[in-house]
C-alpha cells in the first residue's frame, strides 16, 4: 500500500495531483485545510491537503498508462465525472473532521487497554519484547473489533496479515490504526454510481431476492435522477408475478411523471427498447427469485440478455440484514447471471455493517448505493468507503 499526501489551492487541484502521480483508481482517506501560521498568514491563503492511498502491486503498471493520458485528457475525465449522476446523500458537512474524531476516541481507548494490559507484562522482559507485544496486543484489538461487527473471519485474518509484517515493534497505536483503516478504504475500493451519458440509452437491471427493496430503491433513483439531474427517465417491470410491486411502481411513475412499461417477454423488450431509445436512462425492475430456482433464474438472464451487453448494467440488491451463508449463496447464484455492482438496502436495521466488506471481498463487485429506510428519494447515498471504514473500526453511525 503506497500512501501520499498532496496539497493544492482546491481540493480538485489537490486531487488532480494525486492522480497525476498515483493514477486514477487513487483513494482519498482524508481531507483537512491548513491555514497558514506565523507573521506571513495575512498574506498566504490557506492550502487544501488530501491523504492518497493505492494498492502498491498496481501502481507501477497504472501509472505510465495514466500519464499517457495528458493534461487533456484529465481535464476531459473530470467534465465526464462532473456530470456524474450521485443521488441525494446524507449530508457530510465536516465529514473528514468527524471520522478523526471517531478514531480518536477508538485510538484513545486503545491506549487506555494498552496501558492497562502493561501491568502484567513483567519488568524483567526486553524494552525491544514489551514494545513488540504492546504492538501486537493493540493489533488483536482491532481485529476483535472488525470481528465484533461481523466481519468473517477469513476476511479479517487476511487484512491484518498484509499489514502485520510492516508495523514496526515501536509502532505507536495512531500509527497501527492509520495502516489498518487505510487498508480497509483500499478493500472498499471506488464507488460505482449511475451516470447518463449523451446520445446514448442505458438500461439498468435491478435484481436480487423478494422483499429486499429493489422497486423502493428504483423509485428513489429515479426521482433523483429526474428532479436532480432533469434526465429523461423510464421505468419498465418485468415483475409481473406480484400485482402489489407493479401497482407501487406505477404510482411512482404517475407522481414523477414518467412512463411506465410492463414486460412480460424478451420479445416485449425489444419493442419498448425501440419505444424508449430517445430517453437517458431505462430503470427496469425485476421479480425477486429464489436463489434456488433455476428456471426462475433463467428467466431473468434471458431477459437481460436481450439488452446488448455495452447498453446495460446491472445492481445486485440485498439487505444488510441478510446472513452472511446466505448472501454467499445469493450472490453466487446472480454471478452466474452477470457481473453486477452491489446495493445495500435496510441499513437502518442492523447495528453491525461487515457484510459489506465480507461481500465485496467476496465478489470482487464494486459497491454502490446504501439505503436506510423507505422514505422516497430520500434514505439513499453511494456508499462512502471512508465512513464504512470508520463503522468498521468502531467509529459508531
Amino acid at each position: 500500500m503506497l500512501i501520499k499526501k498532496f496539497q493544492g489551492a482546491t481540493e480538485q487541484e489537490a486531487l488532480q495531483l494525486a492522480k497525476q502521480e498515483l493514477g486514477k483508481d487513487v483513494i482519498i482517506t482524508h481531507i483537512k485545510k491548513i491555514s497558514p501560521k506565523g507573521i506571513y498568514r495575512l498574506f498566504k491563503k490557506p492550502v487544501v491537503e488530501i491523504t492518497a492511498a493505492v494498492d502498491e502491486d498496481n501502481f507501477y503498471e497504472k501509472k505510465n498508462a495514466f500519464q499517457a493520458l495528458g493534461a487533456e485528457a484529465i481535464r476531459q475525465e473530470q467534465q465526464k465525472k462532473a456530470m456524474a449522476f450521485e443521488p441525494k446523500t446524507v449530508p457530510e458537512e465536516g465529514h473528514s473532521s468527524a471520522i478523526e474524531k471517531k478514531l480518536d476516541s477508538l485510538q484513545t481507548m486503545l491506549e487506555r487497554q494498552l496501558k492497562d494490559q502493561a501491568v502484567a507484562v513483567p519488568e524483567k522482559e526486553e524494552t525491544r519484547a514489551d514494545e513488540q507485544s504492546a504492538a501486537m496486543i493493540c493489533v488483536q484489538m482491532i481485529y476483535n473489533q472488525l470481528i465484533a461487527n461481523e466481519v468473517e473471519e477469513v476476511y479479517a485474518n487476511k487484512i491484518i496479515g498484509e499489514i502485520e509484517q510492516s508495523i514496526k515493534p515501536d509502532a505507536s497505536v495512531d500509527n497501527i490504526l492509520s495502516t489498518i483503516y487505510q487498508k480497509l478504504v483500499l478493500k472498499l475500493g471506488q464507488t460505482k454510481t449511475l451516470e447518463i451519458e449523451e446520445g446514448k440509452t442505458k438500461y439498468v437491471f435491478f435484481i436480487g431476492p423478494t422483499g429486499v427493496g429493489k422497486t423502493t430503491t428504483i423509485a428513489k433513483l429515479a426521482s433523483s435522477l429526474k428532479l436532480g439531474k432533469k434526465a429523461k427517465v423510464a421505468l419498465f417491470t418485468a415483475d409481473t408475478y406480484r400485482i402489489a410491486a407493479v401497482d407501487q411502481l406505477r404510482s411512482y411513475a404517475t407522481i414523477l411523471n414518467i412512463p411506465l412499461r410492463v414486460i412480460y417477454s424478451e420479445n416485449e423488450m425489444q419493442e419498448a427498447m425501440d419505444d424508449f431509445k430517445e430517453y437517458d436512462i431505462i430503470l427496469i425492475d425485476t421479480a425477486g427469485r429464489s436463489h434456488k430456482n433455476r428456471e426462475q433464474r433463467d428467466d431473468i438472464e434471458k431477459l437481460i440478455s436481450s439488452v446488448p451487453e455495452e447498453k446495460r448494467e446491472i445492481y445486485l440488491v440485498v439487505s444488510a440484514t441478510t446472513k452472511y451463508k446466505d448472501l454467499v449463496k445469493i450472490t453466487e447464484t446472480y454471478a452466474e447471471i452477470s457481473k453486477y455492482a452491489l446495493v445495500f438496502t435496510k441499513l437502518d436495521e442492523t447495528g453491525c455493517i461487515g457484510n459489506i466488506l465480507n461481500v465485496k471481498m467476496m465478489t470482487g463487485a464494486p459497491l454502490s448505493y446504501a439505503t436506510f429506510g423507505q422514505n422516497v428519494p430520500d434514505d439513499i447515498s453511494k456508499i462512502n468507503p471512508q465512513t464504512i471504514a470508520k463503522q468498521l473500526l468502531g467509529g459508531g453511525q
